[in-house]
């Protein structure tokens, strides 16, 4: 009897122990959701040449052995030249198992997935399991972090879960956790060393004053490693490929008011901080850990690149766990107004999803099939293996796993002409050809030798005779 009391006694203490925390649930359900929006659009041919096919290359030459090759940016062009993102090569022994573009599509998934995990299990144990839920929901459903899935992969997947475990464990001050996690962001991407002084200087401002200031010297110097003699010396070019697209002043005089204006009061530039804080219903901007944000934020609007100052593609992906550590950080002494700021978040999070890429598996359409997407299937089906292709920048990455694929521009200048042409003569982006341009440059082929082999559905199959 007394056996059986103590078993009895001890099953509820036993079960609490094996029910996984909310927000190791939470990222199961947010990878389950991620992982079906960005598959289902690579089905769907919204995947791209620029910036899938280029990174599939790229992971797909270091599980060769081969120093990540990307052909889309150029012949033989190494990966390591453009942006320094050795961290890539973690994927390259998942490759070799998996050998598909759904790995890194999977993989980007499963990262900005367990970046909930820190946030959330912070939130818990600070304000309880409803706090959790709500950061997480808010989290998970961002749109800077839609948009990502919603675009392609990136190198950056790999900076959202770090960034989400060094600002947890900094908002709870464990520095030197916080310092650990921060380092490798210089892995990560050029950039990121920015990233890495800010939070070294907070590290340095909470107490840990020699870490924070090494951390932030290692941060700034990294970089300055990185884009002076790193990146020149990888790219075939010799130089800094991006140093172009920073604004360095205009022709006219720049008085301050219209720098003001122009520069730092763009349109796009206020709205993309006004969305970055109203997703945690503008508490985030409590607490110091906001302040990681700002590097991210002045490199991009100090370019001369409109396609960095707004909400689109990937590029605010990093800023999600920075805005929602500083929500947690922020709520700790909020007192009464934390279920009013929570819901808000929620709220927020809930009207935002039907406008971003995360919404597109709950509407109908998008689990029709498509007539034309099978019919560009038939055309790519016969194009062998192991040839080189020319192709459209919606049908690169359709390739890039069996081929060696380059954007069709028009016949190369720079390299021999490939075996097959695969063009979308009436969809896809307009970049790099227009939708005008691409007929042009299709004639252009077939005076110079090409013949079509199969047209349908607007897609055209040119084969070198």
């Amino acid at each position: 009897m007394l056996r059986v009391m103590t078993i009895t006694q001890q099953a509820p203490s036993t079960l609490r122990q094996r029910t996984l925390p909310t927000e190791w649930g939470l990222a199961f359900v947010l990878f389950a959701l991620y992982t079906v929006t960005a598959v289902r659009a690579h089905q769907q041919l919204q995947t791209t040449g620029y910036d899938l096919g280029i990174f599939h290359q790229v992971v797909r030459s270091y599980a060769e052995g081969r120093m990540g090759i990307t052909d889309i940016k150029g012949p033989d062009y190494p990966q390591l030249g453009d942006h320094f993102s050795p961290i890539l090569m973690l994927l390259a022994p998942v490759y070799r198992v998996f050998p598909s573009v759904y790995t890194l599509l999977v993989a980007q998934a499963a990262l900005m997935a367990v970046a909930v995990v820190p946030l959330a299990g912070w939130a818990r144990r600070a304000l309880g399991t409803g706090a959790a839920l709500a950061v997480g929901t808010g989290y998970g459903l961002s749109w800077g972090i839609a948009q990502a899935i919603g675009f392609d992969f990136h190198e950056i997947a790999f900076a959202v879960p770090m960034l989400a475990m060094s600002l947890s464990a900094l908002g709870r001050r464990r520095l030197t956790a916080a310092a650990l996690w921060a380092l490798p962001l210089l892995l990560v991407k050029e950039d990121m060393g920015l990233t890495v002084a800010a939070i070294g200087l907070l590290i340095a401002g909470y107490g840990g004053r020699r870490l924070g200031l090494g951390v932030a010297a290692a941060g700034l110097l990294g970089m300055a490693l990185i884009v002076t003699v790193l990146l020149p010396a990888l790219n075939p070019d010799d130089a800094y490929a991006y140093t172009g697209m920073i604004v360095d002043g205009q022709t006219d005089p720049v008085t301050p008011g219209r720098y003001v204006k122009d520069t730092l009061l763009a349109p796009a530039k206020v709205g993309t901080v006004l969305m970055l804080v109203a997703i945690t219903g503008f508490a985030a901007v409590r607490s110091p850990l906001i302040l990681v944000a700002v590097p991210t934020l002045a490199w991009r609007f100090a370019s001369d690149n409109p396609y960095y100052w707004g909400t689109g593609f990937h590029y605010s992906a990093v800023l999600m766990p920075v805005v929602f550590a500083a929500l947690v950080d922020a709520l700790r002494p909020a007192g009464r107004l934390i279920r009013v700021e929570l819901t808000a978040v929620v709220v927020v999070a809930v009207l935002l999803l039907p406008q971003f890429p995360l919404f597109e598996p709950f509407r109908g359409y998008t689990w029709r099939a498509d007539p034309r997407v099978a019919a560009a299937h038939r055309l790519l089906d016969r194009i062998p293996d192991g040839t080189t292709v020319a192709a459209s920048n919606n049908l690169a990455p359709q390739l890039t796993g069996r081929t060696t694929v380059f954007l069709f521009a028009g016949l190369p200048a720079n390299r021999p002409y490939p075996d097959w042409i695969a063009v979308d003569l009436t969809g896809g982006s307009g970049f790099p050809l227009s939708v005008g341009d691409r007929g042009v440059r299709v004639a252009e082929a077939e005076r110079a030798g090409y013949r079509v082999v199969h047209r349908e559905a607007g897609f055209l199959l040119l084969k070198r005779s």
